[in-house]
């Protein structure tokens, strides 16, 4: 069977960023920025390297700002170009007409219930998932190495990463099959396993290619973890039906869903920005001291 390209993504950003308030209580912490873009611009640049056409964005309430980002700014762009200023940064945060969809998630009831919601756009095409949370530093970008392997494989890949032992309970867990480098056929998922039960130290993070099937199976799927509709349960439901397969990330992974991950991501991305990096990198050390 051939394997259909891939032109969507979905991006789920109606959480609440609890974590982060006061700051995202009236700003999405899907805009809070590393160092001077948001967090959900790196994950959309990330798509885009990757081959995606179309955008969706499942939204909730209080989430304007994302859409307001990516749009026409008509009077700043303005009062800039009036006054001779470059328009080139603000370009880069434009979606042309069709190539992004907005989708409101009407009470947070878990990525599962997220990724459902975009099941009319999604149709009968295979998309992409990606949480801006997980920033994703390499070169090629994450979604792009994922692409050329789905190219080969076909079926559904999730991003992979290891972590230590005293940590799985925190994740999605791969119960792992053959490897083949950094591809590693999956058996089997528990989300959020117990300490002393993970089948593995293989997490899954925040990137996912997969089947339209699985929208069916979200369609009477039941909470779970957290009491919330999980997307790794609904995942666990088609391994042995299509080919299912993790993905070793080659890069950095930030978890900016945690305060110290999101310091660390601004800081590494501020060394490498060679207008700043000198000044950032002396401040650093004499901190240090």
């Amino acid at each position: 069977m051939a394997i259909k390209p891939l032109r969507k993504a979905v991006f789920p950003v109606g959480g609440l960023g609890t974590r982060f308030l006061p700051a995202t209580k009236a700003v999405p912490k899907e805009m809070l920025p590393v160092v001077d873009r948001p967090l959900i611009q790196y994950a959309v640049d990330e798509a885009i390297e990757a081959g995606i056409e179309q955008m969706i964005f499942v939204t909730g309430r209080g989430k304007s700002a994302i859409e307001d980002h990516f749009d026409i700014a008509y009077e700043l762009e303005a009062t800039m170009s009036a006054r001779g200023k470059s328009l080139k940064l603000l370009e880069q945060t434009r979606l042309a007409p069709g190539a992004v969809a907005y989708v409101r998630q009407q009470e947070p009831m878990g990525l599962g219930h997220a990724v459902w919601c975009a099941r009319d756009i999604i149709g009968d095409e295979p998309f992409a998932v990606l949480l801006a949370d997980d920033f994703m530093v390499g070169e090629p970008g994450c979604l792009k190495q994922m692409v050329a392997a789905y190219e080969k494989t076909g079926g559904n890949i999730i991003c992979a990463q290891e972590v230590p032992d005293d940590m799985t309970h925190m994740y999605g867990v791969i119960t792992p099959g053959t490897r083949d480098g950094a591809l590693t056929e999956v058996k089997g998922l528990v989300e959020k396993p117990a300490a002393g039960t993970s089948p593995s130290n293989l997490a899954v993070i925040g990137r996912y290619i997969l089947q339209p099937e699985v929208m069916r199976i979200l369609e009477t799927q039941g909470k779970g973890a957290g009491g919330e509709i999980q997307l790794t349960d609904a995942m666990a439901r088609m391994i042995g039906d299509q080919p299912f397969h993790g993905l070793t990330f080659q890069g950095k992974r930030y978890d900016c869903g945690d305060k110290a991950g999101y310091m660390t991501a601004n800081l590494a991305v501020a060394l490498t920005r060679p207008e700043i990096a000198e000044t950032v990198r002396i401040f650093a050390v004499d901190l240090l001291k």
